[in-house]
């Protein structure tokens, strides 16, 4: 894995000399904000080498490089997910590799299904916590000694400054932000109710098909954290209606001014 790593760092050398500072994931309906940057260049999934390719409708699958302010970012617009079929060190890759172009930060964003009642569609969460006990670890296999330890520390996933950061940056933007648990599942079927209640005894706020696996190769790197959960759709049992990828769409698009805003911000005081 190391080496397909380095593989793929390789290709895209060859096609760009960019060195970005911080790594950022759009999830779904969010890819808008990579077409706002200052763009220097980008490349497509599929032109990297041995590169997992997205197959979701609405993930554009390319890396963005370029510049908020004076930011140096590579963004993914679009990502790949563990119920695409890929193992799970396919699904970190891409991660990784970010971190290999020099990134020592990541903000990590995805589209979530609310579980707590008090949540409404709309709203955006900080991520202050995962729970990935229905996923596998993506640290699992033989441990890659260049990368992180084989043991490391997850008491501090997301970093507290960086959550401190974003609600600074929402504050100043008069965007009101939620702070919760994300529970990450496989999909791609969405939860059952009574899944959906089990989260929410475990202290789960939102739940989700990605992200916190990304968070758990980025922290064995020692990249510093961050994530924010656009809450597109009430989860099943709490929702009354039926659930479909049309309305996590429909939600995303309705907030993006507001994320597009925010992400620029935070970004800039990472």
């Amino acid at each position: 894995m190391y080496n397909k790593i380095m593989g793929c760092l390789a290709s895209i050398r060859e096609k760009i000399d960019f060195q970005p500072e911080i790594a950022v994931v759009l999830g779904s309906g969010l890819g808008d904000f990579a077409n706002e940057i200052r763009i220097a260049d980008t490349i497509s999934y599929t032109d990297i080498e041995g590169f997992p390719v997205s197959t979701v409708k609405g993930h554009a699958g390319k890396f963005v490089f370029g510049y908020v302010e004076e930011t140096p970012v590579v963004i993914m617009q679009g990502r790949v997910h563990y119920y695409e079929g890929y193992e799970m060190s396919d699904v970190v890759l891409p991660t990784r590799l970010m971190g290999m172009m020099g990134a020592k930060k990541i903000l990590l964003t995805n589209a979530a299904g609310g579980c707590n009642p008090e949540f409404k569609p709309g709203d955006l969460m900080i991520i202050s916590d995962h729970i990935t006990t229905g996923v596998p670890s993506p640290l699992i296999g033989k441990n890659i000694e260049e990368l992180g330890t084989r043991f490391p520390d997850m008491s501090e996933v997301y970093s507290r400054r960086l959550q401190e950061v974003m609600k600074v940056c929402a504050d100043e933007c008069g965007i009101e932000m939620r702070k919760g648990v994300y529970v990450q599942f496989t999909g791609p079927n969405y939860e059952t109710p009574a899944e959906v209640r089990l989260a929410r005894s475990w202290g789960a706020d939102a739940v989700g098909m990605s992200t916190a696996v990304e968070a758990m190769a980025a922290n064995h790197m020692g990249m510093e954290v961050c994530g924010i959960s656009c809450i597109t759709n009430m989860a099943a049992g709490i929702s009354k209606v039926q659930l479909n990828h049309k309305e996590v769409q429909e939600t995303a698009d309705k907030v993006a001014d507001d994320f597009k805003k925010l992400v620029a911000k935070v970004i800039v005081n990472m």
